[in-house]
């Protein structure tokens, strides 16, 4: 009996009246009462039951952290030939500084991993290099315009330039993910929380971090690096160093 009702309920999804269930093949009257005293006819049933094991679950882990890695690795590629290796340096070092926090307050706050998990990540990712790929591409336009001035000046220009489009982007997408996570439901909070997070992070990293990690990257990696002096070595003297200046006439 118990199998050709499973068998019917998976036709009509849903019983709405005890006359569907009597109707079921091989149900007997005592079946039927007995069903009528311990059940309930709802609004909802349950269809189906998933259950994600530990090594399912560790599988999910490794593919999500190697889609983040990769996306990494491809846009420091990217910002590599298409600017310069600094600035892939500092837009990549800022996006993993975005992740690694986000991902501590995410697994602090409780919500489960699963797929809607790594595509809010990788969203995340996108998010924060494309912000700090903007304020790279005014440091280049700069550094075009004023090719003589020092890189950490041409930089500090270049944020403040930006710096309201940065706050004003930022500010509008963490209204829609903050009404998102306020309202959206179970289903999609903890996405929204990532992206919430994420935002707040990914505005002020594409200042703090990526800037400053571009600037260590030019001065012990890049051309900066031969023209420090080295340790020990005394820079010459210019000519009117070393004559000195003329003593002044007396009155």
């Amino acid at each position: 009996i118990a199998e050709k009702l499973f068998s019917l309920r998976k036709t009509v999804s849903i019983f709405t009246s005890w006359d569907q269930v009597a109707a079921a093949e091989a149900m007997t009257p005592a079946a039927l009462a007995e069903l009528k005293s311990k059940c309930v006819l709802g609004n909802f049933a349950v269809l189906g039951l998933e259950n994600v094991g530990p090594q399912v679950g560790a599988e999910l882990r490794k593919r999500g952290t190697l889609a983040v890695f990769w996306a990494l690795a491809g846009m420091l590629v990217y910002i590599w030939f298409r600017f310069e290796l600094r600035y892939g340096i500092g837009a990549t070092m800022a996006t993993i500084h975005d992740v690694l926090v986000t991902l501590g307050l995410y697994a602090f706050a409780g919500y489960e991993f699963n797929l809607t998990t790594i595509a809010a990540f990788l969203t995340l990712v996108g998010y924060s290099c494309n912000d700090t790929v903007v304020t790279f591409d005014r440091v280049r336009e700069n550094l075009r315009k004023n090719p003589k001035e020092p890189l950490l000046s041409v930089m500090n220009h270049s944020i403040n330039q930006t710096l309201s489009r940065t706050i004003l982007t930022g500010g509008t997408v963490f209204l829609a993910s903050f009404t998102l996570f306020l309202f959206g439901g179970d289903v999609i909070r903890g996405f929204a929380f990532i992206m919430t997070v994420g935002v707040i992070v990914g505005t002020y990293s594409s200042i703090y971090i990526a800037s400053p990690f571009a600037l260590l990257w030019e001065k012990y990696f890049g051309s900066g690096k031969a023209q420090r002096p080295q340790a020990g070595v005394k820079t010459a003297k210019s000519p009117a160093a070393a004559v000195g200046t003329p003593a002044k006439r007396r009155a």
